[in-house]
């Protein structure tokens, strides 16, 4: 097992921790404005400290924030009878009693995982590993799981219902085909452009330029080609290549497809 520390981790953690107990902060502050109301709809105790669970634990901070109550006491002067005071109105003291709330923030608590922010380990098989080449070989997993997304994205992978395992095998294994073809025109396409010296590609939504561009925007720039076919009582007459732009034409190029092979129909 290795052990890693990450300095912006810490710090998104850090931000994180502030900004969820700011938040129960808020939220049990404008609970505790309800209960000030003159009807307020939580007076049972054990519903107001489910609320309050409800609160922290929504927000994960409730080793962070100790919730108590404290009952407090008013006491308005009302008039015994109905209508306008005089100087003979007699006024009767009431006592009403109020749950509040009252919180403190657990800073001893919040200084102890402040010290573990940035921390994770990394747990391996492979003894034969240093920790660098550890945290090496976990720094390409956001590269493998990318491919593992497009397969939803790019490829709409949906779940099939098949009993044969050979099936199910061959039935990834063609994914598989198409995630390794979809990987191999992304890197002829980058490789390519860094030959010809050319920076971005216009190939964002709205035209704008990208300087890595992705399968799928390879796959969108071609959606809209067409290649209309004219027959005649069943029979071919013609087929009209696709009218390309000068932009697929030189995606085409940097692909190392030969713009006369995707004219010619199959």
């Amino acid at each position: 097992m290795s052990w890693v520390y990450s300095t912006l981790l810490a710090w998104h953690q850090r931000q994180r921790r502030m900004e969820q107990l700011q938040q129960a902060t808020e939220e049990l502050a404008d609970l505790d404005r309800r209960l000030q109301g003159p009807r307020p709809r939580r007076r049972v105790r054990h519903e107001l400290a489910q609320q309050v669970r409800d609160i922290l634990d929504r927000l994960h901070v409730a080793e962070y924030v100790h919730v108590e109550f404290w009952t407090e006491e008013r006491h308005p002067f009302r008039q015994e009878h109905r209508g306008r005071a005089g100087p003979d109105t007699r006024f009767r003291r009431q006592t009403q009693r109020r749950i509040r709330l009252r919180w403190t923030l657990q800073q001893e608590r919040i200084d102890y995982d402040q010290k573990r922010d940035g921390m994770y380990s990394l747990l391996t098989n492979d003894r034969q590993l240093t920790p660098r080449q550890v945290l090496a070989v976990h720094k390409r997993q956001p590269c493998i799981e990318k491919r593992f997304e497009q397969l939803k994205a790019v490829h709409e992978i949906a779940p099939v219902f098949l009993k044969s395992k050979a099936r199910i095998e061959a039935f990834f294994f063609l994914y598989f085909l198409a995630l390794l073809i979809q990987a191999l025109a992304e890197r002829r396409l980058r490789q390519g452009m860094q030959q010809a010296g050319i920076e971005e590609q216009p190939l964002d939504p709205g035209e704008r330029n990208c300087r890595r561009p992705i399968f799928l925007q390879i796959l969108r720039l071609f959606s809209l080609a067409e290649r209309p076919i004219l027959c005649k009582h069943e029979a071919l007459v013609q087929v009209f290549p696709p009218a390309l732009s000068e932009l697929q034409r030189q995606i085409l190029r940097l692909l190392g497809v030969p713009v006369e092979r995707y004219l010619v129909a199959s």
